[in-house]
């Protein structure tokens, strides 16, 4: 017994000393490219993509890239050749080397005065033939956006397309950042629910239990009911709609920003969005100027402009432009961004017969409802809410929608309910327009149309 003691006290003197030791031992942390600046003379750990890869018999070039920016390596070492001769692009690399002043011409390497000599290469993941180019250095062969979808996770690699998600990233961190100092609260709402929240038929149905349910349009029938408890709310929320086109302006899953305010009218949250999207591009401008660049996008913050939907209708019948009696054409969507551009125009005072049921009349055949045109699009439509049950039940009945489907969200109303207003914003719609995207597709990471379910 004295012996088995003897033995565990060794061990664990052993096993302590061990860890001691390797306390002691620095392990290369990771450096990103864009933060090899300032390191000349140093041997710095780098991890990443092989973007290209050539050589001589006596000297090897290859450009690595992370998330970060690009960089050129070089390895003199012979005995590192046949290690490379392994490597195939896009393959995942790490390198320990020293950084070294060069004169880099490569117009993909954003750090053109530096290279890193390499001194050790370990070969992380090696990448089969590629099925579309992540470098597509030949701009007259470009690869169509149905195969780049195919293999969207090869895509994303491309340096513009990581521009697009960056510049998307600061527009959701933006939005938030803009509504916390609005002292509005962020909500989380189902999306699961039992009747159609627009009161359309263009809806997902889904077997839940023994009941069929449906996917949601929008969470408005929902931040109706809490704004009227918590006064001023907000949400990045999911909305499906199964509308069968086929367009570069739709999907059939997006995601919006909504706001809802109490004790507002379509007046008050227009200004909001006014100043929330201002707020958000001027986050941008700030954030993701080399992003903007890359894409060769110019981009201004916005100015304002308020027109009754009459009065558009009057300049789109001057100009011979077809709209209809309670809804924008898209010519006159894109009149409207010629007319009057890095604008939010804000047109109001929209037919009734053309705002869902819940938007408030204005007197017999106008609304407290409006829509905003951004860039020649309509980025969001809002108004003031019905907060009145019984107007709201007439309303339902006009739109030919039963009462009884919606009554819990008619008797919310019931016990003390403020006026209130609020918006939607498309968060794929709003990326598409201030990057000047010709397809909506390329502003969502794994797009969701009528005819796409995968990747």
């Amino acid at each position: 017994m004295k012996d088995l003691k003897n033995i565990a006290v060794a061990t664990i003197n052993y096993i302590n000393t061990a860890l001691r030791i390797c306390s002691q031992v620095k392990t290369m942390e990771r450096t990103k490219i864009n933060q090899l600046n300032g390191k000349i003379g140093e041997t710095v750990l780098v991890k990443g993509w092989v973007q290209e890869f050539r050589g001589q018999s006596k000297i090897k070039f290859m450009l690595l890239r992370d998330n970060s920016g690009v960089v050129q390596c070089v390895l003199f070492d012979t005995a590192l050749f046949d290690t490379c001769s392994k490597i195939t692009t896009e393959s995942v690399i790490a390198i320990e080397g020293l950084i070294k002043t060069a004169n880099v011409k490569s117009a993909e390497v954003t750090e053109k005065n530096l290279e890193i000599e390499v001194k050790k290469l370990d070969v992380i993941g090696i990448a089969e033939p590629l099925p579309i180019s992540v470098v597509e250095k030949d701009k007259s062969i470009i690869t169509d956006l149905s195969k780049r979808l195919d293999y969207r996770f090869l895509d994303l690699r491309k340096q513009e397309i990581q521009a697009i998600f960056k510049v998307q990233s600061t527009l959701l961190h933006a939005y938030r950042e803009f509504m916390k100092k609005e002292d509005a609260i962020e909500a989380l709402f189902p999306s699961i629910i039992g009747a159609s929240s627009e009161g359309g038929t263009e809806v997902f149905s889904v077997q839940y239990f023994e009941k069929t349910a449906l996917l949601s349009q929008s969470c408005q029938l929902y931040k109706q009911m809490l704004a009227c408890s918590m006064e001023k709310i907000f949400a990045v929320f999911t909305v499906w709609r199964a509308e069968k086109h086929n367009t570069v302006r739709h999907l059939n899953e997006s995601r919006q920003l909504d706001f809802e305010m109490a004790f507002a009218d379509d007046m008050s949250v227009m200004d909001v969005l006014a100043r929330c999207v201002q707020f958000i591009i001027k986050k941008i401008l700030e954030e993701n100027q080399k992003e903007l660049d890359v894409l060769k996008v110019q981009l201004k913050v916005p100015g304002v402009k308020y027109i009754t939907f009459a009065q558009t209708a009057e300049i789109m019948k001057k100009i011979n432009i077809h709209m209809g009696k309670d809804d924008l054409s898209g010519e006159a969507e894109e009149k409207l961004g010629e007319l009057y551009p890095d604008t939010i125009v804000f047109v109001h005072d929209w037919p009734i017969s053309g705002k869902p049921f819940y938007i408030m009349p204005k007197g017999d055949d106008l609304s407290h409802g409006f829509d905003a045109i951004y860039r020649g699009m309509e980025i969001s439509s809002g108004g003031q809410r019905i907060h009145l049950p019984d107007l709201l039940i007439e309303r339902l009945k006009v739109k030919g929608l039963n009462p009884e489907h919606f009554k819990s969200y008619v008797d919310s109303f019931r016990y003390g309910a403020p006026p209130h207003a609020g918006w939607g914003v498309g968060v794929e719609r709003l990326t598409m327009l201030v990057l000047g995207l010709k397809n909506i597709r390329e502003a969502v990471l794994f797009p969701r149309d009528r005819e796409r379910l995968t990747p």
